[in-house]
């Protein structure tokens, strides 16, 4: 290897199931994290690296910007593209010279081990300090503690009896019941408490999906950009991820099909699309219903945080039309309570309830009792929709702040996409300056800001900005969007 003023990456030969973007990206990484590549080593030119290894030019820059994202990858402006000198979650390699005694050789992971043993998400978040404008932060201060730690307190002094053994796998049936009510009212969908199974995450609810209904090489259509968290999960299943592009009325159903006519699967968020907040129009749900209907294919309907929407009428979800058996529901607590509850739950088709309950028994028996009676409680006595009500409001005057100061801060540097929904905001940048390299700035200064091209498989003209606003007050808002106009105008 040479200086640090270049270096020669010795990369393995593309597996079939990664795309150019993925198969670099997790190269890289790894000679990061072995220690080949060392802190402050200067990585090629994306040119003279695309050319190397036989690839757009596009799809290198994406790779970088993607581990610029993550923290691997360091950017000085006109001066290249290094090694990040302090790892992303304090990973080190390990000196061998001091290998505890007795630990032996290290083992070997299976193919199936490799790509599970990776994560689209950091290992260490506790503890870290909150900043703008980090995404998919709900308002932790806003959260009624006091009336929640009431009941949990009344719980816990009555824990006897049934409520300290084992429980049903699919989950504390007063709390499916709940959660069937409220789908009626909120999303049209009229399902029965045992069509509902209870998780631990969306991810959770994914890999079981994934895991009960595709075998090696079935093809899965995944949104471009997408979230990378179902991309990871059905990667791990070994199926074959087919990207379909992302309008402005949300997945293009008629290039799926073109794409990838019988493929097995496909995962969608219909109601305010990851990244781009987008929500996919009437007949493309009609059209998406219609295909899997013909082919028999599973649709995955992951609704996250549509319970947060601030302009117009929702439109029915997919759920609510399926007159055939051919969609799963996702929704989590994550983002309406706060992420460390640890409940989602998912609404099943008849023909796979059982199957699923199955599952869930054979991989975890059941997620925890005590907080599924906890939430049961908060929802039947009327705390979970006035929460909700409550911070509806507060998020809305944050987007409008947000929107507001960037509109007199960042005219001319970006825009921001309509916000009607959820706790994120996604700007466009307006130059051709990367956006790995625009959030890896933004990162030193003290403001986290998601690069649009972590949701991407495919190297893309337009970089934008994926900007958290739920979790922070208007003042803190326009203070962090004061700073990126700094930071912005260093790339002019």
């Amino acid at each position: 290897m040479r200086q640090a003023s270049e270096v020669e990456l010795a990369i393995q030969p593309r597996p079939e199931h990664l795309s150019r973007q993925e198969w670099l990206y997790r190269e890289i990484r790894q000679a990061i994290l072995s220690g080949r590549l060392k802190p402050g080593a200067r990585l090629p030119a994306s040119r003279d690296f695309a050319r190397q290894q036989r690839v757009s030019r596009g799809t290198v820059l994406a790779a970088y910007d993607q581990l610029l994202a993550e923290g691997y990858l360091a950017a000085n402006v006109g001066k290249g593209t290094y090694v990040s000198q302090k790892l992303p979650d304090s990973l080190q390699m390990r000196d061998d010279s001091r290998t505890p005694a007795g630990t032996g050789r290290p083992g070997r992971l299976s193919a199936r081990g490799v790509r599970l043993a990776s994560s689209p998400f950091p290992l260490h978040e506790a503890g870290q300090k909150r900043q703008p404008f980090q995404p998919n932060q709900p308002d932790f201060s806003r959260f009624p503690l006091t009336i929640w730690n009431r009941i949990a307190a009344k719980r816990a002094n009555v824990l006897r009896g049934a409520a300290m053994g084992y429980a049903d796998a699919a989950g504390y049936l007063p709390l499916r019941q709940a959660i069937a009510e409220h789908l009626r009212y909120s999303q049209q969908i009229h399902c029965s408490a045992q069509q509902i199974a209870i998780v631990g995450s969306a991810q959770q609810a994914l890999d079981i999906c994934a895991r009960l209904l595709l075998d090696d090489g079935d093809e899965v259509w995944m949104e471009e950009p997408g979230y990378p968290g179902a991309r990871h999960m059905f990667d791990c299943a070994g199926a074959r991820l087919v990207p379909v592009p992302v309008d402005g009325d949300g997945l293009q159903v008629d290039e799926g099909i073109r794409r990838s006519p019988d493929a097995r699967m496909a995962y969608v968020t219909a109601a305010h699309q990851s990244p781009l907040g987008v929500s996919l129009a009437l007949e493309r749900r009609l059209a998406l219903l219609s295909w899997a209907k013909a082919k028999r294919a599973t649709l995955i309907e992951d609704d996250y945080d549509s319970e947060f929407r601030y302009h117009g009428m929702p439109l029915a979800s997919l759920k609510s039309l399926d007159d055939d058996g051919r969609v799963i529901y996702l929704g989590t607590f994550s983002k309406l309570l706060f992420p460390s509850v640890r409940l989602a739950y998912v609404v099943l088709p008849d023909w796979l309830q059982e199957s699923f309950c199955y599952a869930l028994c054979t991989l975890c028996r059941h997620v925890p009792l005590t907080t599924q009676r906890i939430l049961s409680e908060f929802i039947a006595d009327g705390h979970f929709a006035r929460h909700l009500r409550r911070m509806r409001l507060i998020y809305q005057q944050r987007a409008q702040a947000l929107a507001a100061s960037c509109q007199s801060r960042l005219a001319g540097a970006l825009y921001l996409l309509p916000i009607t929904t959820g706790l994120d905001a996604t700007a466009m940048l307006t130059t051709s300056v990367r956006d790995g390299a625009v959030a890896q700035q933004l990162m030193l200064a003290g403001i986290t800001a998601r690069p649009l091209s972590f949701y991407r498989t495919q190297p893309a003209s337009a970089g934008g900005l994926i900007l958290g606003f739920s979790a922070f007050t208007p003042e803190e808002i326009d203070a962090g969007v004061a700073t990126m106009a700094t930071v912005l105008a260093g790339f002019d």
